[in-house]
C-alpha cells in the first residue's frame, strides 16, 4: 500500500470524524478495539468540534510500517484538528492492512489526548 493510498484511507476516516459518523467507523473497523459509543464518548469527552484539516495536514502524517510473516501492515498517528484550535492534541491512532487489490483492513486504536 503506498504512502497516497494511506493518506487517502486516513482522510476518509478523520472525514466520518468530522461528520460525526461514529456507527460508519464502527462498520469500517468492524468495531474491534473502539465501538461507536466509545469513539462518540472521546470525542465529547474532548469537548471540541472536530473539522476536517486543511489538505496539508495529511501531508505529516506518522506511519510505521510492520514488518510481519503476514500482510503489510501501516501503524498510524494522526493529530485531529477541530473548530476551536486548530491543530489539536486529540490524536487518532489506527492500523491499516493491505489485504491486497486495492483493499485494506482498518482498526482504530485509539482517539486520545497526547
Amino acid at each position: 500500500m503506498t504512502h497516497q493510498r494511506i493518506r487517502e484511507v486516513v482522510r476518509s476516516v478523520v472525514h466520518l470524524l468530522a461528520r460525526g459518523d461514529y456507527e460508519a467507523l464502527q462498520r469500517l473497523s468492524r468495531g474491534r478495539r473502539l465501538t461507536a459509543t466509545e469513539l462518540r464518548q472521546a470525542v465529547e469527552e474532548y469537548g471540541r468540534t472536530i473539522i476536517m484539516p486543511p489538505d496539508e495536514a495529511f501531508e505529516d502524517l506518522d506511519v510505521v510500517d510492520v514488518d510481519a510473516s503476514g500482510p503489510m501492515r501501516h501503524g498510524v498517528r494522526f493529530d485531529l484538528w477541530t473548530a476551536q484550535e486548530g491543530r489539536s492534541d486529540l490524536t487518532l491512532e489506527m492500523t491499516i492492512t493491505d489485504v491486497g487489490a486495492d483493499s485494506y483492513d482498518l482498526q482504530i486504536d485509539d482517539l486520545h489526548v497526547l
